[in-house]
């Protein structure tokens, strides 16, 4: 789950991580009184769940509140474009007014789970105020890297190596080191997925401070904090992930055509590869889990072809703990109360495969019948260059 900037720093100040004074504002009003009380001189920064705000123009200095006031204005409501939310924008509905920092230097600081070594790594560099991506991409040797064993957590030598790297000397390097130490344990401690600080600043008085913020979570453990979970903005998710959400279902929107109705991650993944090894992609997939019946099907199925973007639709159910017929029975039923113009292969493995497909035979339903993946993919294949 992501959350708004001014959310995520709401948090590292519970935690003790110096940021801003800032105040939320849904209108140019309340921007201009927020000014106002931070004493003129502040920044207008639009808050939506992507990077690259600024270079879309959703981040904005006043030098006086009735300036804060014209900045507002032409940000709420706003469809702000950024490399991250695609060409179609994110409207904008609220701001963020922060007191404007004297900055020296600009930094970069972020933790993120390593799958490869199960461990968190903390990467830092002095190119702060830049995509990290470009930076490695560019200047890898820019990004300085530090593993923490989830055995013993962070240690203060690690903070301070990275700290030295990061350049930063006297009272700073203290605060740097303080800083990096804090952020482990706020990451830890509301098991982030993501932790981003870009730009970590450096001020004219040597104080390091957050002046950015960024947090995602995971949301297998949003059970345990509830006041974190109470942060989710269903505006800035797509419709169809959330309605998903609702009825327990992992729906993932992506930017092909064919719609994937699947059991599992992994077979989603096997999935996701195979059609795109055919030719084709997949514009979205839906994991219907282990407990799936005839309701959760037909609701999967409704909310899969609700994506304009689906050309045909797979249905790819290994069943162990699902059993097949139930995933026949729940498409046969959505079928019969929705209005579907697209084609649909189904391929249907065990437990109970051979009743499902003879639900499915039963049926007057229009589709193909795959028995193995090459095959089932390669119809997929065809049967959208055909559409």
């Amino acid at each position: 789950m992501k959350i708004h900037e001014f959310q995520a720093k709401d948090i590292l100040k519970q935690f003790g991580i110096p940021v801003p004074q800032g105040m939320v504002a849904s209108t140019s009003a309340e921007a201009k009184a927020a000014a106002d009380e931070l004493g003129g001189k502040v920044v207008v920064k639009a808050q939506i769940h992507a990077g690259g705000r600024g270079k879309g123009g959703g981040v904005k200095l006043a030098g006086s509140a009735d300036e804060a006031k014209k900045h507002a204005e032409d940000i709420i409501g706003m469809q702000l474009v950024t490399h991250q939310t695609g060409p179609e924008g994110q409207k904008v509905k609220q701001v963020l007014i922060e007191e404007a920092t004297d900055i020296d230097r600009e930094l970069y600081l972020g933790i993120v789970l390593d799958r490869a070594t199960s461990s968190l790594t903390i990467m830092a560099s002095q190119a702060g105020g830049m995509d990290i991506e470009q930076v490695a991409e560019e200047t890898p040797e820019k990004i300085l890297k530090e593993k923490i064993d989830p055995g013993i957590g962070l240690q203060a030598f690690q903070a301070r190596r990275l700290a030295f790297g990061l350049g930063l000397e006297g009272d700073a390097f203290k605060q740097g080191a303080g800083f990096i130490a804090t952020l482990a344990k706020a990451f830890e401690a509301t098991d982030c997925s993501l932790a981003e600080i870009n730009p970590l600043v450096v001020t004219g008085d040597n104080q390091v401070v957050a002046l950015d913020a960024k947090m995602n979570f995971d949301d297998n453990a949003l059970y345990l904090h509830k006041d974190i979970q109470a942060l989710r903005d269903t505006d800035e998710e797509d419709p169809l992930e959330v309605e998903a959400s609702e009825f327990e279902l992992n729906y993932i929107k992506l930017d092909g055509e064919v719609g994937c109705m699947v059991n599992g991650a992994g077979l989603a993944m096997a999935t996701i590869d195979i059609i795109k090894y055919a030719g084709s992609s997949p514009a979205n997939f839906l994991d219907v889990g282990g407990g799936t019946n005839v309701e959760r099907v037909r609701n999967a199925f409704r909310i899969l072809i609700s994506d304009e973007d689906v050309k045909a639709v797979f249905i790819n159910i290994f069943g162990g703990i699902v059993r097949c017929d139930r995933v026949a029975q729940g498409v046969v039923e959505a079928l019969a109360t929705l209005d579907v113009n697209v084609p649909l292969i189904i391929r249907l493995q065990g437990t109970n495969a051979e009743e499902g497909a003879k639900i499915l035979d039963e049926s007057d339903l229009e589709f193909t019948v795959a028995l193995e993946l090459r095959e089932a993919a390669e119809a997929i294949a065809s049967t959208v260059k055909a559409a």
